[in-house]
């Protein structure tokens, strides 16, 4: 593994969901993050995540794990975005949390969905 792998953070992500591979790639070009298939998953990863670790995306920061919607904010809360300094303040909206897994499931459970509209966007 490299360093560079070691060092950055480590967006873990269903490498079989083209709609979840185009976010990975979209993620790296705005955060300083690795993407990481499920597929390419060492050992090591794949023990540090949660026994359900397939239903989601997640991100490995040093020892700490983010899962599903958290590791989303998480990884946006890294990212050149400007919007992302909004992040702070949302996460003391009473309810965010709840919120923000509730999106992040109702979107992981349309991505068939997300992928035509992304498909649509590339047609020329």
């Amino acid at each position: 593994m490299s360093e560079r792998r070691r060092t950055r953070p480590q967006l873990v992500y269903d490498d079989d969901c083209g709609f979840c591979t185009w976010c990975a790639r979209w993620a790296v070009r705005v955060a300083p993050v690795d993407a990481v298939g499920f597929d390419e998953l060492t050992d090591e990863q794949r023990a540090r995540l949660p026994d359900d670790w397939e239903e989601c995306a997640h991100l490995l920061v040093g020892r700490t794990v983010y899962s599903c919607g958290e590791a989303i904010e998480q990884t946006l809360a890294r990212s050149n975005i400007p919007a992302s300094a909004a992040l702070g303040l949302l996460r003391q909206v009473p309810g965010y949390a709840a919120f923000r897994e509730e999106s992040y499931r109702w979107a992981a459970d349309h991505r068939d969905w997300w992928g035509q509209i992304r498909r649509a966007d590339s047609v020329e």
